[in-house]
């Protein structure tokens, strides 16, 4: 019987028998064949889930069944559309993001990631930061991002090199347990007894389809820390520390208090924005300045305790020389 070619636009891969490794074990079967079948709707991982065409040690499953280390998962033929190439990653922005790498062990990896340069590829970027290291490092099983950070806003991101350390570390920040700290140059003298603004947050599109974040009572609980670290003429340095992890978070709630961050045309309003561009100004001046966390369990069990700090870079830096001067301090 004749088998029939297929289309130039689609391929059709054999039957797939998938050995369960610990890095997975304890995962749900449909986000264990997302990952195993990169690009194929979600619907169509459902649809041959219930169809029985999916098998775990040649038992029919459901999609919420949790897979263990040693399971024989079968994945049927399915047929998906090539992907259009995309622009790879060249060589001088894989060495700028590597040199930005700040610690690595063989479960995490944390990048000073900078300024412009988004976490992952989407709305119109062809590459981020994950598809970077990736690019640079084609021998690694496994690169995720913990957490995300804005484009604009510079500093340190977490990437897992293990599944089990995504886990790990995800539950810690949703237990609140890692500390991240961020510098921030805002707008106006900060008043020394804010130290803190809790105002719930919401997430909203604008007519352009471009999504903001502002203070309502009908948003998420939010709160942010505050520490004035210097203060210059008509600026100051923040410290801002998260204790929740709303998108823009820091970003709203400094514009709330009436200190908008420097350089966001987001939240701040034109005659401060195109005032703080006089200055040569260049970008938004929020970095992910430190970490304090503790490592995933290693061979032996132990989690050991991780501080660690990005330096500014050169237009945040210069930004503040700048303001020093302006102000009669030295810096």
């Amino acid at each position: 019987m004749s088998q029939k070619n297929p289309s130039p636009e689609t391929s059709r891969p054999a039957v797939l028998w998938v050995t369960v490794d610990e890095d997975n074990d304890g995962q749900r079967l449909d986000n264990f064949l997302m990952a195993q079948l990169r690009g194929v709707p979600r619907s169509i991982i459902y649809r041959i889930v219930r169809k029985g065409e999916v098998r775990i040690n040649k038992g029919r499953v459901k999609p919420d069944t949790r897979v263990k280390t040693g399971d024989q998962v079968r994945i049927p033929p399915v047929v998906r559309k090539e992907k259009v190439p995309q622009a790879a990653p060249g060589d001088r922005v894989q060495a700028v993001i590597e040199a930005a790498v700040v610690f690595e062990n063989e479960q995490l990896l944390v990048v000073n990631k900078p300024s412009g340069i988004a976490v992952h590829g989407g709305s119109g970027l062809s590459f981020g930061l994950i598809e970077v290291l990736r690019a640079g490092r084609p021998q690694a099983r496994f690169l995720e991002l913990v957490h995300r950070l804005d484009r604009d806003t510079s500093g340190l991101v977490m990437v897992a090199k293990k599944r089990s350390a995504l886990r790990y570390l995800q539950d810690e920040l949703r237990h609140r347990h890692i500390r991240k700290h961020y510098h921030a140059l805002v707008s106006g003298d900060w008043p020394a007894g804010m130290g803190k603004v809790a105002q719930p947050l919401l997430r909203y599109e604008m007519p352009n389809g471009e999504r903001r974040v502002k203070v309502d009572s009908s948003g998420k609980e939010s709160l942010t820390l505050f520490r004035c670290l210097e203060r210059y003429d008509g600026y100051s340095l923040v410290e801002a520390s998260p204790v929740t992890g709303r998108t823009h978070q820091i970003r709203v709630h400094a514009a709330f208090a009436g200190h908008p961050i420097a350089g966001d045309d987001k939240y701040m309003d034109d005659a401060s924005l195109k005032a703080f561009r006089a200055l040569g100004g260049s970008r938004l001046m929020l970095h992910a300045r430190a970490l304090e966390l503790s490592l995933p369990p290693d061979s032996d069990g132990q989690s050991p305790a991780l501080k660690l700090e990005a330096p500014y870079d050169n237009a945040f830096a210069a930004a503040l020389q700048k303001l020093a001067a302006r102000t009669g301090r030295n810096s």
